[in-house]
């Protein structure tokens, strides 16, 4: 009855079926890992931003490697804008995809040592892309910032090409080790996307909180290929069983025939 699975017809269908089984078994498994990767970055970002402010200097050094655990930590400094040695970061756009610029002004801590401090986006509405934008003004004289603390841009996290050749003051990559050989500075390490205080007339435009990464919709599409692994080998019984009593009816059909075409005897 069922000696049509030999069929390579058959045989065919059935090797599909064996290696899809394992293949979405694997898809799911992936999209539960990242599940797990993204609920737990999820976690990081809201501890960082309910944390306590703390001094800027009690999370980062020159040098140093900001970790996850401090990415996204608020952090205040006190000292002054230094706005001779200001650069844009080209290329960033802000929360309505509009391409601009991203300001980086280094701030001179009391000590000496040297915060870069984001301090927003600003439009790229210049004569051109190799004039130096207009820039508003940050305040004068001595401050105290507050921002998120940030680990330094580099090309393999952010897939961003550090251009050689750019016009002058302009970057393409937020790097703390970069600008301390440009600025012959202690600069610490990482830099700050900056919250506070608010700039004039909105400008420049402060960088939005980190959004989460929707880890549900991982946690969805991991049962959803679990769920197709196990509706393979029901639905090959059900074609399998379908063809059997296909081929039993015909069968029985072509016998019915063959017996009514038979001359009836006397």
């Amino acid at each position: 009855m069922y000696r049509f699975l030999m069929s390579r017809q058959w045989v065919i269908l059935t090797l599909i079926a064996l290696l899809l089984i394992p293949t979405m078994i694997r898809l799911g498994i992936w999209q539960m890992h990242r599940y797990e990767e993204r609920t737990a970055r999820n976690q990081l970002v809201t501890d960082a931003l309910a944390a306590e402010p703390v001094p800027v200097e009690q999370l980062t050094a020159p040098g140093h490697t900001v970790t996850s655990a401090e990415r996204y930590r608020t952090v205040t400094a006190k000292g002054r804008f230094d706005t001779e040695d200001e650069v844009v970061v080209r290329r960033r756009t802000n929360s309505d995809d509009e391409v601009g610029y991203h300001v980086l002004t280094p701030f001179v801590l009391d000590d000496g040592k040297v915060l870069l401090v984001n301090r927003g986006w600003i439009p790229s509405d210049g004569p051109s892309q190799t004039t130096f934008p207009k820039v508003p003004a940050p305040p004068s004289g001595e401050v105290t910032v507050k921002g998120r603390l940030m680990p330094s841009e580099t090309t393999a996290a952010s897939g961003i090409k550090n251009l050689k050749g750019l016009p002058d003051r302009q970057i393409m990559l937020i790097n703390s080790e970069q600008q301390a050989r440009r600025l012959d500075a202690r600069v610490l390490g990482g830099y700050i996307a900056q919250t506070a205080p608010e700039p004039n007339g909105d400008t420049p435009e402060l960088l939005g909180d980190p959004g989460k990464e929707d880890a549900a919709l991982n946690y969805a599409y991991a049962v959803q290929w679990w769920l197709f692994s196990a509706a393979v080998p029901v639905g090959w019984v059900i074609l399998a069983r379908r063809e059997a009593r296909d081929r039993a009816q015909a069968a029985a059909a072509a016998t019915a025939q063959d017996r009514e075409s038979q001359p009836a005897t006397a």
